[in-house]
């Protein structure tokens, strides 16, 4: 794999979006497929893993493990871990990301606003996705 170069003109810009821009922030905190989902279905509480696991079917376990590392490292989840066995592990929101309530409620909204004129825009191809 190629080593980055630090000094580079690209990752001085990264850096500076990632702490002057905050939706690029947001972005980079929540963003992607899986992490939004993630955070809408611990909004209502408390879940396992598997809890996580079946309320998201097509995520793999690697990606729901990588994304629940993430956002427990960005301080948006918790993870609760008992030392019984069968491990007994649970997550839930921070206080940090329980105040994402109203942005994913406002992506929703916007959503259900727009989608019914996305979809009589999509290739039949998309269609069948979808369904």
């Amino acid at each position: 794999m190629t080593k980055i170069k630090e000094t580079s003109t690209n990752q001085d810009n990264r850096k500076n979006s990632l702490t002057q821009c905050p939706v690029t922030y947001t972005l980079n905190k929540i963003g992607g497929r899986w992490k939004p989902i993630i955070i809408y279905n611990l909004l209502s509480g408390t879940r396992r893993y598997s809890e996580l696991k079946k309320l998201i079917p097509a995520i793999t376990e690697k990606m729901l493990i990588q994304h629940l590392k993430q956002l427990e490292a960005d301080k948006l989840v918790h993870r609760k871990a008992l030392p019984v066995i069968p491990p007994f592990v649970e997550y839930s929101l921070t206080d940090s990301g329980k105040e994402l309530s109203t942005v994913l409620d406002a992506m929703v909204s916007w959503a259900l606003k727009n989608r019914e004129a996305t979809i009589c825009q999509l290739s039949p191809v998309m269609e069948e996705q979808l369904q």
